[in-house]
């Protein structure tokens, strides 16, 4: 690549250079439930279904593991702590390595021809069987929701990775509101 241009080796910091925050935690979150820890929830959420198996979990795979303590859509499991903090980590990292810019925010030259390699020696397959589950994580990082669609439709539509609707598009309900209190009154005018 050049000088100190370093390209990860992880596929969700790739997809964080492709398509930014949302594509890193949709690659951990494939990742996880490929190791069968997170499966979908109600519909447009996801929770976890046990420990993830296989080699160890890069940051931001456990923190988003972590944050689905309580179930989440993707827009919820964003906005978690652990989640942010280790996104930021690892936009660092791709800072660090030339791949992206601080200011103004965006792929280097590097980045781009980086993804533009990893793109073409990676093509989208033309039909979902036959890719291991690792590759199917980097294929997802590196091509996004057209891959996701080829290689887990039914995950990505029930989890809400996909698309508009479920509770990606309008916030969970909280644990208060399950009471059945409240008799639908309102702060505010009319």
């Amino acid at each position: 690549m050049g000088g100190t241009t370093r390209v990860p080796a992880e596929p969700h910091a790739l997809a964080l250079l492709r398509g930014g925050p949302r594509a890193a935690v949709v690659a951990a979150v494939l990742d996880l439930h490929l190791r069968g820890a997170v499966r979908a929830g109600q519909p447009g959420t996801m929770r976890t279904s046990g420990r993830p198996s296989g080699a160890p979990l890069p940051a931001l795979v456990k923190a988003v593991h972590a944050s689905l303590y309580r179930p989440a859509g993707l827009r919820q499991l964003l906005d978690r702590r652990a989640v942010r903090e280790a996104l930021g980590a690892l936009r660092e990292d791709l800072v660090g390595a030339g791949l992206l810019r601080r200011f103004p925010p965006g792929r280097t030259r590097a980045g781009r021809r980086a993804l533009r390699q990893l793109r073409a020696r990676h093509p989208l397959p033309a039909a979902p069987d036959g890719p291991s589950a690792g590759d199917r994580v980097l294929l997802v990082a590196l091509h996004g929701d057209r891959a996701l669609t080829l290689l887990a439709p039914h995950f990505a539509r029930e989890a809400g990775l996909t698309g508009r609707g479920g509770t990606t598009e309008r916030e969970l309900r909280t644990s208060w509101d399950r009471g059945g209190g409240g008799g639908g009154f309102t702060c505010g005018t009319v």
